[in-house]
């Protein structure tokens, strides 16, 4: 049995284009690893040196997944395994950059989500969190993140923009501040004025009254 040469190379070429996707990505993440780590060490360094009662913690979860702690919130990054690629209808894919070679637009994905510390704390499961970005990389490095405000709105050239240390540190500065700006409002009153007997008799730390920092609220709205 001969094997098609169309068939053949069709096979071994999108296998390579996604090995190599991976690894642009994978070495990304551990960029990010790297300088996120980095970052909360000099936050803890200056929280010591000014007698501030902030608490930064950095922790690995393995290899695709690490967080920070600080003040009330939580930063988690996962890296996702697997490799994507945008749909015809994209934005992204009528950029220049992507009609001269379409290889260009598979990617692999960073995924940025926020979530309040007490939450895990008090294992408060029911608590929502949120993605407010998600890098993309391709296999020349070259990025760019769909998101929130400060993230969304700062790095969305995906023709110009490749990973680096500066871009990873910038990327990482401005998922803290929008963390710290994104605050926890309260949710309109007619939508949590009833609770359920099992609610109330459960666990304190274990009360089934979801939070999240925009509960009731449209948080689309963030982007305007």
């Amino acid at each position: 049995m001969e094997l098609k040469d169309s068939l053949k190379n069709l096979v071994f070429d999108k296998s390579d284009l996604k090995q190599q996707v991976f690894r642009s990505t994978k070495e990304a993440f551990e960029q990010f690893r790297t300088i996120t780590r980095e970052l909360i060490g000099e936050f803890q360094k200056k929280a010591k040196e000014e007698g501030r009662e902030v608490r930064f913690e950095f922790t690995d979860h393995g290899d695709f997944e690490f967080e920070v702690k600080f003040a009330g919130d939580v930063l988690v990054f996962i890296m996702h395994t697997n490799v994507f690629e945008f749909s015809r209808d994209h934005q992204v894919m009528k950029s220049p950059y992507i009609r001269e070679d379409s290889r260009r637009s598979y990617c692999g994905v960073i995924r940025i989500y926020n979530f309040l510390a007490d939450s895990f704390i008090y294992q408060r499961d029911q608590d929502f969190g949120y993605m407010i970005g998600r890098v993309f990389v391709n296999n020349e490095k070259h990025y760019f993140i769909e998101g929130k405000k400060e993230l969304g709105m700062l790095y969305n050239n995906f023709g110009t923009s490749l990973i680096t240390s500066e871009s990873v540190q910038s990327i990482v500065e401005s998922a803290i501040e929008y963390t710290t700006n994104f605050d926890l409002l309260t949710p309109p009153y007619d939508e949590v004025k009833l609770v359920s007997v099992g609610e109330m008799r459960s666990d304190a730390d274990k009360k089934s009254l979801v939070t999240g920092k925009r509960l009731g609220f449209r948080f689309q709205a963030d982007t305007d």
